[in-house]
């Protein structure tokens, strides 16, 4: 519910103050993406902090769990299953070409509940500080 709330008090925003709302809204998202890029090139587990935040949902754990369940099958099953260091390699090589880009950017996505209020709280103050200088029109 509180989402709902954020998001329509976005829109007002936007209503609004416009370009400056806008300014914000994409300021604010390229300092996550770049938190979030540094934070996977420097292999921060971004599953846990999400979770820690709460922004990691149960069904995520549902289908992690199916996940795993199937890996076991298939190793019962006797097909060969990738050593651990196998699968770190892996990783490491998804995340060190631009594959560590894309998983900020779906970092990103799934940090929007903490970025709209951010730029809700924001808007009003920039807009003032740019009035102040000439540079806005406050409405």
């Amino acid at each position: 519910m509180a989402g709902a709330l954020s998001l329509g008090r976005f829109k007002e925003l936007v209503a609004k103050y416009g370009k400056v709302a806008l300014g914000v809204h994409l300021s604010v998202s390229a300092v996550s993406v770049t938190c979030c890029y540094a934070a996977i090139k420097n292999n921060v587990d971004v599953g846990a902090v999400l979770q820690s935040v709460g922004l990691y949902s149960s069904s995520m754990e549902k289908e992690e769990a199916e996940d795993i369940q199937k890996y076991e099958a298939v190793a019962l099953e006797g097909a060969q299953i990738p050593k651990e260091e196998d699968r770190k390699s892996a990783v490491h090589a998804a995340v060190s070409g631009g594959g560590a880009l894309a998983l900020a950017f779906l970092c990103n996505k799934a940090l929007m509940p903490i970025r709209v209020p951010i730029t809700v709280a924001l808007t009003p103050p920039v807009a003032r500080m740019l009035a102040r200088r000439n540079l806005y029109k406050s409405p």
